[in-house]
């Protein structure tokens, strides 16, 4: 079965390959993940996406791009653009505080957003979010290895 949850799963899966393979070390480092939901429709999203490139060769940043389809109403559809990415940006909002999803948006570490087309509203999100905690991820050999992590309190 294929749903959702599952592309959500492979694309987290590839974008942990994509840290192993970009940060190139033998351990892992905490890391940040900074995600930009955009779209080819948005003619805010071009500094939005100047200031992802800024910040993406950082050590410990994970920059993510996610074209939405909600623009393609205007008249002509986001090549780049995928329903399941869409899902996730509206999953953020209610834990964002928001009703609906925009673009551009930047959120941090799933905890944090801004609209992120103003230079340094990226870095601000970045230094205010400090280390995602994680289980450990490494590259050795070709092959990335993904850690237990700990369990987590309570029940």
């Amino acid at each position: 079965m294929t749903g959702p949850k599952t592309t959500l799963g492979r694309l987290a899966g590839a974008a942990l390959i994509a840290l192993a393979a970009t940060a190139g070390a033998a351990s892992a480092q905490p890391l940040t993940v900074v995600e930009l939901f955009t779209s080819q429709g948005c003619s805010s999203c071009p500094p939005a996406n100047a200031n992802l490139i800024k910040v993406k060769d950082q050590p410990g940043v994970l920059a993510l791009s996610f074209n939405v389809t909600y623009w393609d109403y205007l008249g002509w559809k986001d090549t780049f653009g995928r329903q399941e990415f869409t899902q996730r940006q509206v999953n953020y909002e209610p834990s964002l505080g928001h009703d609906g999803p925009f673009t551009p948006q930047v959120v941090v570490n799933g905890s944090a957003d801004a609209v992120g087309a103003k230079p340094g509203e990226i870095q601000s999100l970045i230094a205010k979010a400090g280390r995602a905690e994680g289980p450990d991820v490494s590259l050795t050999g070709g092959k990335v290895s993904i850690g237990a992590g700990t369990a987590p309190g309570g029940a």
